[in-house]
């Protein structure tokens, strides 16, 4: 039996029976980026450009920081409103799990904007998730943006994830909005 055959065969017993139900759970990362021409981010102003992916590489080093944080572990900081950031930098070098920190020469931890990250408590799906949001103003992180990660500390600290992708080159003319969402489902 192949590999797709059994697939089809255990979504066949899952819905016809409908009593064996398993853990789907999976770490997933939904992101955004609005560049916005001058400083201009309040309701009603429109973005020149949004772009929407999905994706990332968690790295050991922050999963590490989640399971000691879980267990009650309090010599890590947690990725919570005083400590969170969003670091963006021009390095291009492929995501690895091991990586502790940005790659590229220049780069800048963000702190998140006020009421971030947010998590609504609950036993529904909308409690399976967390959103973290900073915005880099007119003279911050002026520099092509190639990389950008989640840590929990202005410096030194925990990156718990990586994304490399050519964004753009940032400019003193805009002011970019970064929201990151995670989830486990």
């Amino acid at each position: 039996m192949h590999d797709q055959d059994r697939g089809r065969l255990i979504e066949a017993v899952n819905v016809q029976a409908g009593m064996l139900r398993e853990d789907v759970g999976r770490w997933r990362c939904r992101w955004k980026l609005e560049k916005f021409h001058g400083s201009d981010t309040g309701p009603g102003a429109v973005p020149f450009e949004v772009i929407e992916r999905e994706g990332n590489l968690m790295m050991y080093g922050g999963a590490s920081a989640l399971w000691h944080r879980l267990t009650g572990g309090t010599s890590v900081a947690p990725f919570d409103a005083t400590n969170a950031r969003l670091g963006v930098g021009d390095g291009t070098a492929g995501a690895d799990p091991t990586h502790n920190d940005l790659q590229g020469t220049n780069k800048l931890r963000k702190g998140m904007d006020p009421g971030f990250p947010q998590h609504t408590e609950g036993t529904n799906l909308s409690a399976a998730s967390v959103t973290f949001k900073a915005t880099f103003g007119q003279g911050e992180a002026n520099h092509p943006w190639q990389e950008w990660g989640l840590f929990n500390a202005a410096t030194l600290g925990r990156m718990l994830n990586r994304r490399v992708e050519d964004l753009g080159a940032k400019s003193s003319a805009a002011t970019w909005v970064l929201t990151v969402v995670l989830s486990l489902v």
